[in-house]
């Protein structure tokens, strides 16, 4: 019999250094005129970029395939620079619309941007082993929560975000999260300045 058919190597997650704004690119939000399921992206022809860091200033665009709605957003300039969006929670960082993949798990909030990012997230949580080769300053998974790390938790974490995965591809109003609600937060503090050259 074959012992590595009999003991399989552990699945293992090797983190690159991913920082999550390079999940921003296209996120999905609850439409603010229907309540379905809708898309904020950059604007189409801009430049090409050379820092995926350049996401959190370009102009984006929120537009809901269900009921038309479409609103336009440019980064707020400051002298002489344009001030950054800031990445995280359950919100869109550049709209302030509630995401719409939001789920309770483990007594928290499990929330995602598109479906690229749950595959991500899945990649980690359900890795047995998990080598890191970056700083983990700013690296997207060496700043995930300790519940959603936690070996204990990492069957429940795994079903929601199969349960996000589901609700990516629904679009309905009806669909919405009951955990995808109006909160009504405070503005959050400003991110980095962007000057020509690049971000600072």
């Amino acid at each position: 019999m074959n012992s590595r058919a009999a003991h399989p190597q552990p699945v293992r997650h090797h983190d690159r250094g991913t920082w999550l704004v390079e999940f921003t690119g296209r996120i999905l939000v609850v439409c603010p005129r229907c309540g379905g399921r809708a898309l904020v992206v950059p604007l189409p022809g801009l430049p090409p970029r050379k820092y995926f860091s350049e996401l959190l200033f370009q102009p984006r665009r929120l537009s809901c395939p269900g009921c038309g709605a479409v609103a336009d957003r440019t980064a707020e300039q400051r002298g002489a620079g344009l001030v950054g969006a800031v990445p995280g929670g359950t919100e869109d960082p550049f709209f302030r619309r509630p995401l719409w993949l939001q789920t309770r798990c483990a007594g928290r909030i499990l929330w995602a941007y598109d479906e690229e990012h749950v595959d991500a997230l899945t990649a980690y949580v359900g890795a047995r082993l998990r080598e890191r080769r970056a700083s983990p300053t700013m690296a997207m998974f060496a700043r995930l929560p300790a519940w959603m790390k936690s070996a204990s938790h990492r069957d429940e974490v795994l079903a929601g975000l199969s349960t996000l995965r589901t609700l990516a591809h629904r679009s309905a109003p009806a669909d919405r999260s009951d955990t995808a609600h109006e909160r009504g937060d405070r503005p959050r503090h400003h991110g980095s300045l962007y000057f020509r050259g690049g971000p600072y």
